[in-house]
């Protein structure tokens, strides 16, 4: 019996838990969209200031990268790494947006960006309240209408044996 119970709170938390899942994959989506809106900004000023010297991205790039200064190349190596994760971010918005609602929980976790993946972590908040203040609430709704079913079936139950009881006496 205890067994039983512990398996159904196991599995009660574990429905909550996983019920989340689209709502975590939305709030990751508005974030890698402004991701993406502050990635593009830098990359977008790096493409210009490469136009503006007659290079295209990627000969800046490879010329930063490989300057003698230390910092210089730092920042060379920097831009690369930001375009590259700029072109990821953008590709993992399209595919979410082209995919269904199940499936784009599915590519959320196929192409997870770590750093947002994190930030959205440490903000979320759920779509159903599990707060302990939620589950308290969320009991007393479910406990509230179990017990008010069942005894207005009860109510019912008695009220149809009364008259068919009074159906019995009228024949």
């Amino acid at each position: 019996m205890i067994a039983r119970a512990v398996m159904l709170l196991v599995a009660l938390a574990g429905g909550a838990t996983t019920s989340q899942l689209p709502e975590f994959a939305q709030q990751y989506r508005q974030r890698l969209g402004g991701a993406i809106d502050a990635l593009t900004l830098v990359v977008e000023e790096f493409r210009q200031d490469a136009r503006a010297n007659g290079l295209s991205v990627s000969e800046a790039v490879t010329m930063l990268s490989s300057a003698s200064d230390g910092l210089v190349r730092a920042q060379g190596e920097r831009m690369g790494r930001t375009i590259a994760r700029l072109d990821r971010l953008e590709r993992q918005r399209r595919e979410m947006l082209e995919a269904g609602p199940f499936a784009r929980v599915a590519v959320m976790a196929r192409s997870l960006d770590p750093a947002l993946a994190e930030a959205t972590l440490g903000d979320f908040e759920p779509g159903v309240p599990v707060t302990s203040e939620g589950t308290v609430m969320a009991g007393g709704g479910f406990l509230g209408v179990l017990f008010g079913g069942g005894l207005i079936g009860r109510l019912a139950r008695r009220r149809r044996r009364a008259r068919a009881g009074d159906n019995e006496w009228t024949h």
